[in-house]
């Protein structure tokens, strides 16, 4: 099998897509090669641990509410094309991720990585939540068949919070400077949301290199 890291941070857009566009090649190649982890980067490290108010985020980041029109009309656009109908309406706050990448880190050692990723895209970006809430995250990791109870346990007493900071820190170490990035095999670099043409393109070639 082959590695493929990803770094990613759930209230990304293009993390969403990017795994929309991704999934869909995997489906057309089920017996691809890949074993998939995926590893914190925060979006927004300085985020207060409350989050704020989206409207106010928004408009801060993109210098107004037309500078954040621009951007959002494209990235609309992408889903669409991806298949995805984001709820942006529903979206009250932006969050603070630390604790939704720690609930990722607890499902990866339980084998339950992938559905808490979709989970928590999902509640995001289709429905609204709040996932800087630990009863929103206790309930993804619920649906996901992780221990809600333990999860929430963890959460409040700031289990593993250091080393997902250090490992967000590391990973700045390491070049990586927006998500999601992409590394095959611990050596190969795919930057951004790339298109599932690319991904089946890719799986084919490493499927004829290993002769499969």
């Amino acid at each position: 099998m082959i590695k493929l890291d990803i770094f990613s941070d759930p209230v990304c857009p293009w993390c969403f897509i990017g795994k929309a566009r991704l999934d869909a090649a995997l489906s057309e190649r089920p017996d691809h090669p890949f074993t998939i982890e995926y590893h914190p980067f925060q979006l927004n490290p300085d985020m207060p641990r409350e989050g704020m108010d989206r409207r106010a985020y928004l408009e801060a980041k993109f210098g107004g509410k037309a500078g954040a029109a621009e951007v959002y009309a494209r990235i609309d656009a992408a889903a669409a094309e991806a298949g995805l109908e984001i709820d942006w309406g529903r979206i009250e706050r932006t969050p603070n991720t630390l604790d939704a990448h720690r609930l990722i880190h607890w499902a990866g050692i339980e084998g339950r990585q992938i559905a808490v990723v979709s989970g928590l895209f999902r509640a995001y970006f289709l429905e609204g939540r709040d996932i800087g809430d630990r009863d929103v995250l206790a309930d993804i990791a619920d649906g996901a068949g992780l221990d809600a109870a333990m999860i929430h346990r963890l959460l409040a007493a700031d289990a593993d919070a250091a080393e997902i900071a250090a490992r967000d820190a590391h990973a700045r170490e390491r070049g990586v400077t927006g998500v999601p990035t992409h590394i095959v095999a611990t050596r190969h670099v795919v930057p951004g949301a790339q298109p599932t043409e690319l991904w089946v393109q890719l799986i084919d070639e490493i499927a004829e290199q290993i002769g499969r």
